[in-house]
């Protein structure tokens, strides 16, 4: 067995791209070995910021020989069809093939035998597709060349158990030959030196000041970093994002420490954490109470003579000016009051065919109000989500957040603190924006609730309103993460408020309603099945309808789960499908419903009598369990029903010669399916 090792050298690549590119680069290497027949062991892809590195174990040297069967034309069949099978095979003459009784008649079979060839006759042309298929988000030419790459690639490792593969990549203007050599660090380890196999390859890229493993890149930067925090007093601001990123932009990291100005630490840390993580890369410092230090941690992609002494003063003099902008905007904000830059908020288009920011804020305001008296909050959370859904979108005219968008919202909180406003305002002013992921924090202040609710509500019924819903592969406005936002701040919050109400006040029209109805209960499907709650479960609450309080849709979720995964509940949900069933066989052939009342007069055994008394009380036991929300006090009702339920089957016949007798039985079945489906239309259970 024999190892493959493929490097292709090149300028640097975005640090974004170079994870995907290897595990693509790894998977069209894998697949085309596969397809060529040819196995291997293990296969394991490593990425710097200039080099895409594939190393495959356990390839054989030679590919295995191959015996392939092809049935032909039966025995006496005409020459036709013997000359098609015999062109086919690439056998000489019909009696180079096999007669084969197959029971069926006697047939020509060919058995074709081919020699496996040398392995590394097949690997230039799979190394060739995997190099020209590779997808790149962007894309280039350089020098007179037709290839397109993401950076001008310079070199190509193709090893092969230890000689470099025959071939070479034809860039359209020049080739670049496979070889065995590459480069180590652009400044510290200049030239190139030779490889034989992956271990001399990594070995001689470490002396050369290159750390190729990607994990190792980023457990040397995390250690460092944290290490620089405590020797300065402070601890290190977790950010893996960074970390991701950073990783990708060094190939030998050097952790060194800067120090920021005091004259800028009042501005919000949040503007200066986003200026040094957005525009240089910085990991930010945070003292032991969670407030941002005077510190930052650079990692540089070089050792220095000096210690890294000019890299540090070149890094906090590029800061500096970053933050100078930052102070300038953060001084001259906070002289406007935000309820003075509203009428900016009229210049500014939220989109063509559905107004301005300023139109907006007008119906989020009118809209949070009506959800806070919606859930009959105070008149004084209503008066304070109103103030806050008006101020809402003001901090998007500040100098801060043209300047850094990502603070919109934040910057809001600090100028609604700034003017003296109550808390709760200035805080709705932050999170109505939230949660922007799964992962984010639901606000459960009421105020900062109803207008986050209004915020991600009036997105959705704007836009359905204009027929820009989202389609399986485009959802341009991000109207799926705002629906699943809705659907967890009502269900994580306990908010009793009916969806359709809401949305109707939004002005969504009564197809609106029904159309985003939908989408939020696929969105609750989505967001329920990725927490292993049964998809046929869900089906079976939301094919009652007209329910559109999401708390007590989930309630009976919970209920009907707990009742199917009983002994009772599984028998009495058999009963009900077999009930369904007769009655859906019986009610096509008549041609009309059974769900008339029972004659009791009509009820001529002890078992029909004893099921009709069941579910008479049953159903008085449930009704009102359900109107009081106790839906697994409801569902332990119904299993009382199980015994009179089995013996009604075992000894009644349903269909019975006497057509009024058989007529009340299926009036009782009909009962069955009536009460048991209080709770929800059971013939969605799947088993």
């Amino acid at each position: 067995m024999a190892e493959l090792l493929i490097e292709l050298f090149m300028e640097e690549i975005p640090a974004r791209m170079q994870v995907r590119a290897a595990d693509d680069f790894k998977r069209l290497v894998t697949d085309k070995l596969a397809a060529a027949g040819i196995a291997f062991t293990t296969a394991a892809a490593h990425s710097t910021p200039r080099r895409l590195t594939l190393v495959v174990d356990g390839v054989p040297t030679a590919q295995a020989d191959v015996r392939e069967e092809k049935k032909g034309p039966r025995v006496g069949s005409p020459e036709q069809a013997l000359a098609g099978f015999l062109k086919s095979t690439g056998l000489a003459s019909i009696d180079q093939a096999e007669q084969r009784d197959t029971g069926k008649g006697v047939f020509y079979f060919a058995v074709i035998e081919k020699k496996g060839g040398a392995t590394v006759a097949a690997l230039p042309a799979i190394i060739d597709a995997a190099i020209r298929e590779l997808p790149w988000p962007k894309s280039m030419r350089w020098g007179a060349n037709e290839f397109r790459w993401v950076r001008p690639l310079h070199s190509i490792i193709a090893l092969f158990d230890g000689a470099v593969v025959p071939g070479a990549l034809d860039l359209g203007g020049k080739t670049i030959a496979y070889g065995s050599a590459t480069q180590g660090h652009r400044f510290l380890s200049p030239g190139e030196f030779n490889v034989t196999g992956f271990a001399d390859y990594q070995a001689k890229l470490a002396a050369a000041h290159v750390v190729l493993d990607r994990e190792e890149r980023k457990r040397l930067i995390l250690d460092g970093a944290q290490k620089a925090a405590v020797a300065e007093g402070f601890r290190l601001k977790d950010d893996p994002g960074l970390l991701e990123e950073v990783a990708g932009l060094v190939e030998y990291p050097v952790v060194l420490t800067g120090a920021i100005d005091n004259k800028f630490m009042d501005v919000p840390a949040e503007v200066l954490t986003t200026s040094m993580r957005t525009h240089q890369r910085y990991f930010a410092l945070e003292t032991a109470d969670g407030k941002l230090a005077p510190r930052f941690v650079v990692v540089a992609n070089r050792t220095t003579a000096d210690g890294g002494k000019a890299v540090v003063a070149g890094n906090e003099r590029v800061l500096r000016a970053r933050l100078s902008d930052a102070k300038f905007f953060w001084d001259q904000d906070l002289k406007v009051k935000l309820e003075d830059r509203l009428p900016g908020l009229k210049d500014i288009t939220f989109h063509k065919e559905i107004g301005t920011l300023f139109q907006r804020v007008e119906r989020i305001e009118a809209l949070s109000k009506f959800i806070a008296e919606a859930l009959k909050w105070d008149d004084e959370t209503v008066k304070q989500a109103g103030l806050a859904a008006r101020l809402s979108k003001s901090d998007l005219t500040t100098g801060v957040v043209g300047e850094f968008p990502e603070v919109q919202g934040i910057m809001g909180r600090y100028v609604a603190y700034h003017e003296g406003l109550p808390a709760p305002v200035a805080e709705a002013i932050a999170d109505h924006y939230k949660p922007l992921g799964p992962s984010d924090r639901v606000p459960t202040d009421k105020v900062s609730v109803a207008v986050a609710l209004a915020e991600k509500i009036d997105t959705l019924v704007a836009f359905f309103g204009i027929d820009e819903k989202p389609t399986g592969s485009r959802d341009p406005f991000a109207l799926r993460r705002a629906a699943l936002g809705v659907i967890r701040l009502i269900v994580e919050n306990g908010l009793r408020v009916k969806l359709g109400a809401v949305l109707t006040a939004a002005g969504a029209n009564d197809t609106t309603v029904s159309d985003l109805l939908s989408f939020f209960f696929d969105r609750l499907k989505v967001s329920l099945k990725e927490k292993g709650v049964r998809h046929d479960l869900i089906d079976a609450v939301l094919a009652l309808g007209g329910e559109d309080d999401l708390v007590r849709l989930l309630a009976r979720v919970d209920a009907l789960a707990g009742f199917v995964a009983t002994d009772d509940g599984a028998n009495l949900l058999a009963a009900y499908k077999r009930a369904s069933n007769i009655l859906r066989i019986e009610e096509k052939k008549d041609g009309i419903a059974y769900d008339a009342a029972v004659d009791a007069s009509l009820l001529a055994q002890d078992e029909e009598k004893a099921l009709a008394d069941a579910l008479v009380a049953a159903h008085k036991h449930a009704a009102p369990l359900i109107e009081a929300e106790d839906f697994t006090g409801a569902m332990a009702a119904f299993a009382a029903l199980r015994a009179p339920v089995d013996a009604f089957f075992e000894k009644v016949t349903v269909n019975a010669d006497d057509k009024a007798l058989r007529a009340n039985r299926l009036r009782l079945l009909s009962q069955i399916r009536g009460t048991l489906g209080l709770i929800a239309d059971l013939s969605k259970i799947e088993g």
